[in-house]
């Protein structure tokens, strides 16, 4: 029985954790980063399969975290689809690591790692691992600069460019 306690808090914790050789941004701004963000590309996964349209919306929760509302329209079904979660810090709250939990005890890792600290424009994310990864915005397109940047910096970092999604925002 103690083993099983264990080692449940180990995986719980590890989704919770940092990737290896990625650190959070610092001096994180949670006002800022609040309301709408547009997801221009990401890595596939079940969640999120088939989706187009994609947004994030995160804001104020009565207890001090944040709630996310993400919603897409899945190209199959022809539907709208939406889902309702939770943030709070995993330490520091001018961090950008947070964890997020769409299906109630579990908890997963939200790590913004690149952020436009001016105008919290755009913010590149990823997880407690390297199987997830999103661009986000705060307007539907992006400069190729941009994408340029995104692309070289997730390359340099060890992500599956060659898998990566680029969202379909009309």
């Amino acid at each position: 029985m103690r083993f099983c306690l264990v080692l449940s808090m180990l995986f719980l914790s590890a989704c919770t954790s940092l990737p290896k050789g990625i650190q959070p941004v610092d001096d994180f701004e949670l006002p800022k980063y609040l309301g709408t963000w547009y997801e221009i590309a990401r890595l596939d996964h079940s969640f999120e399969r088939g989706m187009e349209q994609v947004t994030a919306n995160y804001e104020m929760r009565e207890d001090g975290g944040v709630k996310v509302t993400n919603r897409g329209f899945k190209t199959d079904e022809q539907v709208w689809d939406s889902a309702e979660g939770k943030a709070f810090f995993v330490d520091e709250t001018n961090i950008g690591h947070l964890k997020v939990s769409f299906f109630g005890p579990f908890y997963g890792s939200y790590v913004v790692y690149e952020l436009d600290k001016e105008g919290y424009q755009y913010a590149f994310i990823t997880s407690y691992n390297r199987d997830y990864l999103w661009f986000l915005s705060r307007t539907p397109e992006v400069s190729e600069a941009l994408k340029q940047q995104f692309t070289e910096q997730a390359k340099a970092l060890g992500f599956a460019m060659d898998e990566i999604i680029w969202v379909n925002q009309s």
